[in-house]
C-alpha cells in the first residue's frame, strides 16, 4: 500500500488534525514503517499456533458494581469554566 499525501489528508481529516509539510513527510514515513513491519508479520508461519483469546488464564475478574456518589452536583458545577442552568457548557466539536 502506498501511502501519499491524498491519504495523509484523509486521515487528518477524520481525526480532525491539521498537519504541516515537515510533519505530514515524518507521517508518512511513520505510516510506512508500520506497514512493513506488518508485512513482515504476514511471513510467519501460523499453521499450528492456536489462537490466543485471553493472556492470562483469569476469566471475568470483575469487581462488584456499586453507584456511589463521590461529589455531589452542585460541588461539580463549581468547576465548571461553562454552565447553562444544571448543564455545562462545552463548545461545539462536531463540524460536519
Amino acid at each position: 500500500m502506498k501511502i501519499d499525501d491524498k491519504m495523509i489528508e484523509k486521515i487528518s481529516g477524520l481525526a480532525s488534525l491539521e498537519f504541516g509539510d515537515e510533519e505530514k513527510e515524518k507521517i508518512r514515513q511513520d505510516l510506512e514503517q508500520i506497514l512493513t513491519f506488518v508485512e513482515k508479520l504476514k511471513e510467519l508461519d501460523t499453521e499450528d499456533v492456536e489462537p490466543l483469546i485471553y493472556l492470562s488464564d483469569n476469566k471475568n475478574v470483575l469487581r462488584e458494581d456499586k453507584a456511589v456518589n463521590s461529589i455531589t452536583h452542585d460541588e461539580a458545577m463549581l468547576n465548571a469554566p461553562g454552565k447553562t442552568g444544571r448543564f455545562f457548557k462545552v463548545p461545539k466539536v462536531i463540524n460536519k
